[in-house]
C-alpha cells in the first residue's frame, strides 16, 4: 500500500518538475498555466466584477487612482504586460485592491479611507501588481491542481486498500496541506509582493517609507489579527519588519528616480 502512495507522490513530483520556474526574487516556482490562459481568466473575472459591483462615478476620485496606477504600471516589464492597463474604482467599503493578469486593476473606495496619500495608495497598488509580475495566481492555481491530484489519488488508494482510518488520514492530509503548504505559500506570496511593490513604487517616484505608515494604518483599521500561523497574510508587524529591512535599497532607488508623481 505504501509503495502505491509513493508512486502517486512521484506522479505529482513529475508534474511539479515539468512546470518549474523562478520568481523575481529568485524563489523556485511551479507554473502549469500559460500567460495567455491567465490573461483570459483575468479578463473574464474583471468583466464579471464590473457587472456585479457598482463602479465609482466620481471624476476626481477616478483620476487620482488612475494617476497612481499609471505611474506604477509604467515600471512593469513589457514581458509581463505590454498593453494599456484598465483601472476601475469600485464603490465598496472593502479596504482592498487587486490586480489581475491581462492588465486589470481594481481599487475599492474603502481603501481610500485608509491609504492617506498617493504614496500609501501606491504601496497597495504596487503590491497587487507585484502579485501579477511574480505570477502568484498561476502558482496558486498550479499548486491547487497538484494538491487535488495528490489527495484524490491517495484517497483512492486508501479506499482500495480498505484502510479503516482512511477518513481520518484524508482529513489529516487536508489539514496538513492547508497549514503546511497553502497558508505558508500565501504568506510567502504576500511578502514577495510587498518587496516587488516596494521597488515599483520607489522606481515610480513614490516615497517607499510611506509603505510602513500604510501598514500601521492597516493594522489600526483591521483590529484584532488572527494567529499568523493560520493566516493567509503575514501579520502587519512582520510586513513592517520586512519592509524596513529592504528600505535602504528602496530609498536609494527612490532618490535615483527622475519621477515625482503629483496625484491628488
Amino acid at each position: 500500500m505504501f509503495l502505491r502512495i509513493r508512486f502517486a507522490l512521484a506522479i505529482v513530483a513529475g508534474l511539479t518538475i515539468a512546470g518549474c520556474a523562478t520568481s523575481p526574487t529568485g524563489r523556485s516556482q511551479m507554473l502549469l498555466y500559460t500567460s495567455q490562459e491567465l490573461a483570459q481568466m483575468g479578463d473574464q473575472a474583471f468583466s464579471s466584477m464590473k457587472a456585479e459591483i457598482k463602479i465609482s462615478n466620481q471624476p476626481v476620485q477616478n483620476a487620482y487612482v488612475k494617476c497612481v496606477a499609471d505611474a506604477i504600471t509604467a515600471q512593469v516589464p513589457a514581458s509581463v504586460f505590454n498593453g494599456q492597463w484598465e483601472v476601475v474604482v469600485f464603490e465598496d467599503d472593502q479596504v482592498n485592491a487587486f490586480a489581475l493578469p491581462g492588465g486589470k486593476i481594481g481599487v475599492y473606495t474603502g481603501l481610500l479611507k485608509v491609504a492617506e496619500n498617493q504614496h500609501q495608495l501606491a504601496t497597495v497598488i504596487g503590491h497587487e501588481v507585484g502579485h501579477v509580475i511574480a505570477e502568484h495566481g498561476n502558482e496558486r492555481m498550479s499548486q491547487g491542481a497538484l494538491i487535488n491530484v495528490g489527495t484524490q489519488t491517495v484517497g483512492q488508494i486508501l479506499a482500495a486498500g480498505e484502510i479503516s482510518q482512511s477518513g481520518a488520514i484524508m482529513a489529516a492530509i487536508g489539514l496538513g496541506m492547508e497549514v503546511g503548504v497553502q497558508l505558508p505559500f500565501s504568506r510567502t506570496h504576500e511578502s514577495e509582493a510587498d518587496l516587488i511593490g516596494l521597488d515599483l513604487m520607489a522606481q515610480a517616484g513614490f516615497d517607499p517609507q510611506q509603505s510602513v505608515n500604510l501598514w500601521h494604518n492597516m493594522a489600526a483599521a483591521s483590529g484584532e489579527q488572527p494567529l499568523e500561523l493560520l493566516s493567509t497574510h503575514p501579520a502587519p508587524q512582520s510586513r513592517i519588519k520586512n519592509l524596513q529591512a529592504s528600505m535602504p535599497k528602496a530609498q536609494a532607488t527612490f532618490q535615483q528616480s527622475s519621477y515625482r508623481p503629483g496625484c491628488k
